[in-house]
């Protein structure tokens, strides 16, 4: 993904309907004290719907983007900045964040392998005296939240003078794996012990930490700049044997390491999502017949992305294409690439989650359809027709909060007014259910109805989603989706006469545990 909006703006110049997911309520019996005012749950247990969509936005670090709000905050100040973001998410009913931990060869935890970044303390290699990554995990986790790392591959500097970097940079120490091109620094792809080196450095937190999923955002190779070419003819002359031209090999190059990254993904935390937002345009129809009908840069040719062909490889858990245009008429239209995405998409087992451009809603210097606060929300609403479309993640989240003449309360009153369960990944859905919860009381109080569970087993849920039907024959509705402590409750202020409770626990992967169910006496 493109850093910063202005950059986006520059490169783009030239919700999804819920998917409803069966819950069938098995016979259950729900445990609690003596004197519990409650009874077990009957056969008479409807088959409720419960909705799975990615709700997401990016939280960016380079340059200061979102998070830190500057270089040199304390550690206090920090957190207390991440913090904000994810109470802003919980409060929007979003239900993930991207997170941007790896912006330049460098790292947002204690790394084995790159510095300390600086935008942490504003000097690369500098202790910020805490581990930020786990510190941002066990906070999204506390509060429902799945976290997601983000990575940028071969991106080293947004400056160009190696001897700025820290003395022990991995550049500093192999100067022939990088290349000078747009004013910056980057990793060149075309070389085998750069593409093993940034695995090990990007696996070193995927390892060791909690992450929900492993992201890579549209930079492998960079974005063609008029008039400059990216320096990697020594690389082609000793490794594109073989190849019909430079194009084809560094395509190889970005397809080897993507398809790797997925192997040891896959391997070290099964999971764990693992997932790519590329340039929305994979080639335009005037270059190949299976394009889309836009006139756009293209990430196949211009990135040597070949993203179409990482979904149908079934390289990707999901991908999160930059669908950065309005609905309309224009290079790229939205209700145009939309549907090509689901498209690709169809059969695979890759999910589809739409990259939304929220920088571009209302901002000043927009004109035409972005000036329309409602402009996100007809996305949301058009996408209903594509089932495939399974859910949206928000460039950035500080366009987001910025909530421009109202375009994200608009957003979120249209499309995110009831909560919804994270997306399950079709390679996972077979697996083992979790434990269901044990209910311990549903009972009425001055602000209420409370009720309250813990964890059936070990180890503790990831989540809790909590359902309410309101009589026979209602369907009934998720009502909450709480985080997966040992013991939780939650209080209701809808209940009426014949109201009745059912709690699921999810695991890491998101899949559902049996329910529990209770009616009120």
């Amino acid at each position: 993904m493109n850093s910063k909006p202005i950059s986006r703006r520059a490169v783009l110049g030239g919700l999804a309907g819920a998917a409803l997911i069966p819950l069938a309520h098995a016979r259950g019996r729900a445990s609690g004290p003596a004197g519990t005012r409650g009874k077990a749950a009957t056969a008479r247990n409807p088959v409720l719907t419960a909705p799975r969509q990615m709700r997401g936005m990016w939280i960016g670090s380079v340059d200061n983007d979102n998070w830190p709000s500057r270089p040199g905050l304390t550690a206090e100040q920090q957190k207390a900045e991440f913090t904000s973001w994810l109470d802003f998410a919980a409060a929007r009913r979003l239900n993930a964040v991207f997170v941007q931990v790896r912006p330049t060869a460098d790292a947002f935890w204690p790394s084995r392998h790159e510095p300390w970044s600086q935008y942490l303390t504003g000097v690369q290699g500098r202790d910020p005296g805490y581990d930020p990554l786990r510190f941002m995990i066990e906070a999204a986790h506390a509060r429902g939240l799945a976290f997601h790392a983000w990575f940028n591959p071969y991106r080293v500097s947004l400056q160009a003078d190696p001897a700025r970097l820290v003395a022990d940079h991995p550049l500093r120490r192999h100067p022939a794996w990088g290349v000078r091109y747009a004013g910056g620094l980057y990793y060149n792809p075309g070389l085998p012990e750069v593409r093993a080196f940034v695995q090990e450095a990007i696996m070193d937190a995927v390892v060791r930490y909690d992450v929900d999923g492993v992201h890579f955002d549209d930079y492998f190779y960079p974005y063609p700049v008029d008039g400059q070419e990216f320096g990697d003819a020594a690389a082609y002359a000793r490794h594109g044997k073989g190849f019909p031209d430079r194009a084809a090999w560094r395509r190889h190059n970005v397809d080897r390491f993507v398809q790797e990254m997925a192997e040891r993904v896959r391997e070290a935390k099964p999971e764990a999502m693992w997932g790519i937002s590329p340039f929305g345009v994979w080639r335009n129809r005037a270059s190949d017949p299976g394009g889309s009908a836009t006139t756009a840069l293209q990430s196949y040719d211009d990135q040597y992305a070949d993203t179409r062909g990482w979904v149908q490889k079934g390289w990707l858990d999901y991908v999160t294409p930059q669908l950065y245009w309005h609905i309309g008429p224009g290079a790229a239209d939205y209700a145009v690439l939309a549907p090509w995405w689901a498209r690709v998409v169809d059969g695979t087992g890759t999910q589809l989650w739409i990259g939304q451009a929220a920088y571009r809603a209302c901002a000043p210097g927009e004109t035409g359809a972005w000036q329309d606060p409602a402009e996100l929300s007809r996305h949301l609403t058009f996408d209903r027709d594509h089932p495939l479309i399974g859910g949206d993640v928000y460039y950035s989240a500080g366009d987001l909060r910025a909530d421009r003449r109202g375009s994200t309360s608009r957003l979120c009153e249209d499309h995110y007014a009831e909560p919804a369960l994270p997306p399950l990944l079709p390679r996972l859905a077979d697996g083992p259910s979790p434990a269901p919860p044990v209910l311990r009381a549903v009972r009425s109080t001055d602000t209420g109805t409370e009720i309250t569970f813990h964890a059936g087993g070990h180890p503790a849920p990831r989540l809790y989603a909590v359902y309410r039907t309101d009589g026979p024959g209602d369907p009934g509705r998720l009502i909450a989706v709480l985080p997966g402590t040992r013991h939780a409750r939650h209080t209701d202020t809808g209940a009426g006469p014949g109201t009745r409770y059912h709690v699921t626990a999810l695991d890491r992967a998101n899949r559902q545990s049996e329910p529990v169910s209770w009616e009120p006496e």
